[in-house]
């Protein structure tokens, strides 16, 4: 009897060393892919395309091309695509991989569908843009394109209408809170940076450990004017939940939600929500 009890306790001591180095090792490597993340978190967070990427020429666009400076004196970059008859001055922020050189088809059709006068610029590290991207040098570079546009087309800040996508909205969401904007147009949007990484990376506490925040959540009770607001369904990047949960904190009644169905992060608008950006523009005071 004394031989099958040592035999056991043996078996069990072996059983509890195994799991021990297997938590361990888990441990480990939990923490090394923690690290690796948290290195990388700009590299993640700013695919950076950089000239030559796109087409630069773009000979169907009748463009300025912008050279400006941020607070910092970083040069940066923007086309300017002026209508001879505006209904309104629009600045555009792109998303986290685009860059202006990927934009013209785009720009193009704003200004001509809508009639309006766009100017699009690239972050610090995007496009010809110098610098590298880190959040609050892209909120300075934001303020600098507003302020150039203002001054271009001789309007105040709170005259020009701001549009946003994915990142670019949260950086929208900024300006509109600091200098007012006449419309604000934002395409699937987050209450944070943080929140949206947290949907793709729910087993890492992003929420509490990145640098990068733009959290648009609470800056966006500090903007009171018209806000369209579109977010797609089928959006696996920012849950559709988190765009709603950012829209629900707008304040006042001056505001509209269009729902894409089954739309993706980075799919085409469809027509309907053409139809809702020409009366959002045209209701504009």
């Amino acid at each position: 009897m004394n031989g099958i009890s040592a035999k056991s306790t043996s078996r069990e001591a072996a059983v509890a060393s195994f799991l021990i180095r297997s938590l361990r090792g888990a441990a480990v490597t939990y923490c090394l892919v923690l690290l690796v993340l948290l290195l990388l978190e700009n590299a993640l967070l700013y695919p950076a395309p950089k000239y030559p990427a796109g087409d630069w020429t773009a000979e169907y666009l009748d463009r300025e091309e912008v050279e400006f400076a941020s607070a910092d004196g970083t040069k940066l970059h923007g086309w300017f695509v002026e209508h001879e008859n505006p209904q309104a001055v629009l600045l555009y922020c792109h998303g986290n991989g685009d860059c202006v050189a990927y934009l013209g088809p785009y720009i193009k059709q704003l200004r001509d569908r809508y009639r309006i006068s766009v100017f699009a610029f690239d972050y610090r590290g995007y496009g010809k843009s110098g610098g590298s991207p880190i959040e609050t040098g892209i909120l300075a570079d934001a303020h600098a394109a507003q302020t150039w546009l203002a001054n271009r087309t001789g309007k105040s800040l709170a005259d020009i209408v701001i549009m946003g996508r994915s990142l670019g909205g949260c950086i929208a969401v900024d300006l509109a809170a600091k200098n007012g904007a006449r419309g604000l147009i934002l395409q699937n949007t987050t209450t944070t940076i943080p929140d949206a990484a947290a949907s793709l990376y729910w087993f890492l506490p992003v929420q509490w450990l990145m640098k990068n925040r733009y959290d648009s959540l609470s800056k966006i009770g500090r903007y009171g004017g018209p806000v369209l607001m579109s977010h797609g369904t089928a959006d696996t990047l920012v849950p559709f939940a988190l765009g709603k949960r950012l829209f629900d904190a707008i304040p006042g009644a001056n505001k509209r939600f269009f729902p894409i169905e089954n739309g993706g992060h980075n799919d085409a608008e469809p027509p309907a929500y053409d139809a809702a950006l020409k009366d959002f523009l045209d209701s504009l005071p």
